[in-house]
């Protein structure tokens, strides 16, 4: 006859949870165990952790790592949760096994080390550590146990590194854009040269959709609206079309029902991959990122003497105006803007006869 299991305890799924009565209040949770004897020292730790905290006042222990899981729990809505992950997942083997109120500067140093030793830049290094200043500050003003303490007393100071190397941004000449997009295979020029015209942002080219595209019918043409929960500074985002942009898009019209840009029937995570690296290597120009298209778009911008104001709207930074409502004289006026960056003026750019030339040549 086996043993009687402790009061409290059921199994669900295999898995043993808990339904008890401590001290007035109910426990209702799971213990993450199959095993019983397991299930019970849980349930037994439990029952301390509240009795400490109703008697005494004591805090019961919480790991890093459960913190971070309550974060992503809480945080599904967030755009950058994805990013939030990556940066939690690098963490864990550093402090997610720590109590919250044993993390600080000091046992984050072995993370921040690591990371310097891969020559991850300060700044990269600085988006982890304010997650981790962030999970902390809720842990000690927001997030309540059920003895109305909560998670952490006071938050430690999580001071962010100095960036002093970060890199330079690295605008493209009219011949260097030439070298890198022969090298790129056809789908994924399309992207950069529609990147190049627009200045979006690589997962708003990745993500865009056909049912973003508005039609025009005064300047018979079309422009992209993209939601502001798919733009990085939370704001709807305005995509104008010049020339080249709107050749880009003609080009792939019809290919899929819901993705502009795609690549083996389906939509591209992201650009920068193995493709583009390479690419970028034939062509001797290693140091160029995704990110530098975006600055090539501005740079031009800028040198052809558009406003700071049409800048702002063209490329998507927050202005504080409503950028998505225009009248068809002021998007005319943005698209004349934009098309100051097409080179020389012409209709047919040097990018446009590499793209006809890869056709059926590189998928």
């Amino acid at each position: 006859m086996g043993r009687k299991r402790t009061p409290g305890l059921y199994q669900r799924e295999e898995i043993w949870h808990i339904d008890k009565r401590i001290r007035g209040m109910r426990l209702c949770e799971s213990t993450g165990s199959r095993d019983l004897a397991e299930a019970e020292a849980y349930l037994a730790r439990r029952i301390e952790d509240i009795r400490q905290a109703k008697v005494y006042g004591v805090r019961p222990t919480r790991s890093f790592r459960e913190a971070a899981t309550r974060y992503l729990r809480e945080n599904e809505h967030k755009r950058s949760l994805v990013d939030d992950a990556l940066h939690l997942r690098q963490l864990d083997p550093y402090i997610g096994h720590l109590p919250i109120a044993s993390v600080h500067m000091g046992t984050l140093q072995g993370f921040i080390d690591a990371r310097k030793a891969k020559g991850i830049k300060s700044k990269s290094i600085n988006l982890a550590l304010s997650v981790v200043r962030r999970i902390l500050n809720l842990a000690a003003a927001e997030w309540l146990d059920e003895s109305n303490l909560t998670w952490l007393e006071r938050p430690p100071k999580i001071k962010l590194l100095r960036v002093t190397d970060a890199r330079k941004p690295f605008p493209l000449s009219w011949e260097e854009q030439a070298r890198l997009f022969k090298e790129l295979p056809v789908y994924l020029a399309r992207m950069a040269l529609f990147k190049v015209n627009t200045g979006c942002r690589e997962g708003e080219v990745c993500g865009l959709r056909w049912d973003w595209e508005v039609a025009v019918p005064e300047l018979n043409t079309t422009v992209f609206i993209i939601p502001g929960d798919r733009v990085k500074n939370g704001e709807e985002r305005l995509v104008v079309l010049n020339r080249v942009a709107k050749s880009v898009i003609d080009s792939v019209r019809g290919q899929h029902s819901e993705f502009v840009f795609i690549y083996k029937e389906g939509p591209l995570l992201k650009m920068n991959n193995t493709a583009w690296q390479s690419a970028r290597l034939r062509a001797g120009l290693p140091q160029v990122r995704v990110h530098d298209l975006k600055h090539t778009f501005g740079r031009r911008l800028r040198a052809a003497g558009v406003s700071f104001e049409d800048r702002q709207d063209l490329l998507g930074h927050r202005s504080g105006r409503i950028t998505t409502h225009y009248s068809a004289a002021e998007l005319g006026s943005l698209i004349s803007a934009a098309n100051q960056v097409v080179e020389g003026g012409s209709r047919k750019t040097p990018a446009l006869v590499v793209l006809k030339q890869q056709a059926g040549a590189r998928t």
